[in-house]
């Protein structure tokens, strides 16, 4: 099943408990605009090079449309419509006033020059800069590009509009930039957990956890875990995945893996299988990586009782019913992974007022999102009597719902 599909599968359900009608489901499944371009620049070699690239903007009902910009090879219209749903329900979901859109471009960044990621990232801002801006649709990074690759768009897209930091998110501080941006997502979800935990008077120090990647959010979720007194025992990146039942020291990892490019062989824990790190014996299992990760071949091989999803669309259909059979307690990418979005929004608000928040007044801001998200979420799962994932689309496709109707785009 395509990503897509599969969230279609979702939106259903939801629309299920809503009771929407074929009309209205048809409306907002599909998306806004869906753009294709090519991309063509000189390598350093002299050599012509092309790359396509896609921006799907999914619905702007509630707020322009806001979602990541992707380069990886295996970037395809398909990825990106259903990245672009999600980002439309995830928006609607901590009640921030966007919709949802993506974007990326089939190129392996590694293989590029810095010079070439440049003159690709601004070719590529040149084709949608009629498409894109702080009232239309506002990039942010995703995999594969970074804080530069926004401050590159700022700077192409500026020329076109004047100077306007409020085109993307995720830039450096220098540009527009949030204090605490960095570790959103991973700070979102050691909130995430922390309101899931005290509704059984538990907290993050009473579990053990592995995390399936040592990027952004998987490192930093690691570090505030554990600064939180959580015992994390597993994690795994590119280079494989170590392991300590007593718990590994996360701060000294972080900078092992700086000197030496991965987890794997750090002193004090033991080395083992990267594709294992889905199966520990623990209580709580993060993935943090890929989409897809647990499927309906290895689902049942899960040990851990809850899966916070940090990742985008880390489990499939097939695998989200086995682990809810199963009882496993799923905070789903849509909640769990929000902070990001939710810091790139404080962004976006300070550019527009041209404000500067401290770093404490973005982290108390996203405590107070996630907190007020996760009680919605929890009494839209009460009033219909649903699993976390299918009680957070239908909070969230309702609300989308809502402001079509208000906008009078169906009667």
């Amino acid at each position: 099943m395509t990503p897509t599909e599969a969230t279609t599968r979702y939106f259903h359900r939801a629309a299920d408990l809503l009771k929407l009608g074929e009309q209205q489901r048809h409306f907002l499944i599909t998306p806004f605009r869906e753009i294709k371009v090519e991309c063509n620049f000189l390598r350093d070699d002299g050599t012509l090079a092309t790359h396509v690239g896609f921006r799907v903007q999914h619905d702007n009902s509630r707020g322009p449309m806001k979602g990541g910009i992707r380069y990886h090879p295996q970037v395809d219209i398909d990825e990106v419509v259903a990245l672009a749903s999600l980002m439309t329900w995830k928006t609607a979901l901590v009640n921030l006033p966007y919709g949802g859109a993506k974007g990326g471009i089939a190129v392996d960044p590694k293989s590029l020059s810095m010079r070439e990621l440049q003159q690709l990232t601004r070719v590529f801002t040149q084709k949608l800069q009629d498409v894109i801006g702080p009232g239309i649709d506002i990039p942010a990074p995703d995999m594969g590009t970074n804080a530069a690759v926004m401050g590159w768009i700022v700077d192409e897209y500026s020329k076109f509009r004047g100077y306007s930091p409020g085109v993307v998110t995720g830039k450096p501080i220098e540009l527009g930039g949030s204090l605490g941006r960095d570790a959103a997502t991973g700070r979102g979800i050691l909130f995430a957990a922390e309101c899931l935990f005290a509704d059984s008077g538990r907290t993050v120090a009473d579990f053990t956890y592995a995390i399936q990647g040592f990027g952004n959010v998987g490192s930093w979720a690691a570090r505030l875990f554990h600064a939180a007194g959580g015992k994390i025992v597993a994690i795994s990146d590119v280079s494989g995945a170590v392991r300590n039942p007593a718990g590994l020291d996360v701060p000294a990892l972080f900078e092992y893996v700086h000197l030496n490019k991965g987890v794997k062989g750090f002193p004090g824990a033991e080395d083992f299988d990267a594709a294992d790190l889905l199966y520990q014996d623990v209580d709580v299992l993060i993935p943090a990586a890929l989409g897809d990760v647990l499927t309906a071949k290895n689902a049942e091989r899960v040990r851990a009782k809850v899966i916070l999803e940090g990742a985008n669309h880390p489990t499939d259909i097939e695998a989200d019913a086995i682990l809810t059979r199963m009882g496993v307690e799923m905070l789903p990418d849509i909640f769990a992974n929000a902070g990001g979005v939710t810091v790139s929004y404080f962004e976006w608000v300070q550019n527009i007022q041209q404000f500067r928040w401290s770093e404490e007044k973005v982290n108390a801001e996203l405590r107070n999102v996630m907190v007020q998200a996760y009680a919605d979420l929890k009494a839209t799962k009460a009033l219909y009597r649903c699993d976390w994932r299918t009680a957070a689309f239908a909070l969230a496709v309702d609300r989308v719902a809502k402001a079509s109707a208000a906008r009078g785009l169906w009667g």
